[in-house]
């Protein structure tokens, strides 16, 4: 990959990453038609960076089949109009077969998910990554950071020994950690996405973030880019109106350890017709009484 093309790369990842859902038929299989109508509907809506095998694509409810099905009918749909950054992870011969097809389907970048594993030693994060980096070359790497312990000169070593490693996405929810983490890894030698979507844009974006990840742009893109429009002209006051907008949203999602977090989103879809409620487990359905709340809030968006 020519250093055009990880500039191209960067420059999507400082932007709207979204997350789009996995949406099911009533058989259970993925639903390849309305996969492709929320995509069409994210692309019209002005987004231009995708992350198919995201967490809110429930990624690890996905087969090995569906979550090449999802990333290549991502790639094809997308056609040049996004920036496609590909969900992989589990074990590394896994980690490492879907960040090849992800190349050859034609993505640009992949996103690494975090390590699944009880104990992660700080040497082996960088052994976990460097494996799958190193396997795809051409394509930019964006290690997904979750770990609240990880010192960022493990991040700086990464990128040493692979240039390709040209951002992270940071779930940690302590904005002044992320703030410490950056300046220890090289806050300019990385983009930073805010990993934990619109309600901690802001706070990540005063600490150096010029992007954020988001769940609620497939119900709602315009409001999503009304948030990152504030943040790049410095309109906190702006943004905060925004946040104040998906702030109930956001809690519903995150409520009881995030529990519903794809549930709310995909609830939200279904209140306006646009796929099925469904989701898998370990996820569960909203109950019938909590849905009115989610559906007001979407039809509120809607208009």
């Amino acid at each position: 990959m020519s250093s055009v093309t990880f500039e191209t790369g960067r420059t999507a990842l400082a932007d709207v990453v979204a997350i789009p859902v996995t949406p099911f038929a009533e058989d259970g299989s993925v639903d390849r038609d309305v996969y492709r109508t929320l995509l069409r509907r994210l692309l019209d809506g002005g987004i231009t960076t995708v992350t198919p095998n995201g967490n809110t694509g429930e990624f690890y409810a996905l087969t090995p089949e569906e979550r090449r099905l999802v990333t290549e009918l991502t790639i094809e749909e997308a056609g040049g109009r996004a920036v496609v950054l590909v969900g992989v992870g589990h074990d590394v011969p896994t980690a490492v077969a879907s960040a090849r097809h992800a190349r050859d389907a034609g993505a640009q970048m992949v996103m690494v998910h975090q390590p699944v594993h009880p104990y992660v030693a700080d040497g082996g994060w960088v052994d976990y990554h460097r494996a799958v980096a190193e396997a795809v070359p051409e394509l930019g790497v964006v290690p997904y950071v979750r770990n609240a312990s990880l010192p960022g000169g493990r991040l700086a070593e990464l990128a040493d020994a692979c240039p390709n490693v040209i951002g992270v996405k940071y779930a940690v929810p302590d904005a002044a950690r992320f703030a410490g983490f950056a300046r220890d890894a090289g806050l300019d030698r990385f983009v930073w996405v805010a990993g934990l979507a619109e309600p901690y844009a802001p706070s990540y974006f005063s600490a150096g973030a010029t992007g954020f990840t988001s769940g609620l742009v497939n119900v709602a893109p315009s409001v999503s880019l009304n948030m990152i429009e504030a943040l790049r002209s410095g309109d906190y006051p702006g943004a905060m109106k925004v946040w104040e907008q998906i702030r109930r949203f956001e809690e519903l999602r995150a409520a009881n350890g995030s529990a519903n977090n794809v549930t709310v989103v995909k609830e939200a879809l279904a209140s306006l017709g646009l796929c099925r409620r469904d989701v898998r487990a370990p996820s569960k359905p909203l109950p019938e009484e909590e849905r009115a709340a989610v559906a007001a809030i979407a039809a509120g968006w809607s208009l």
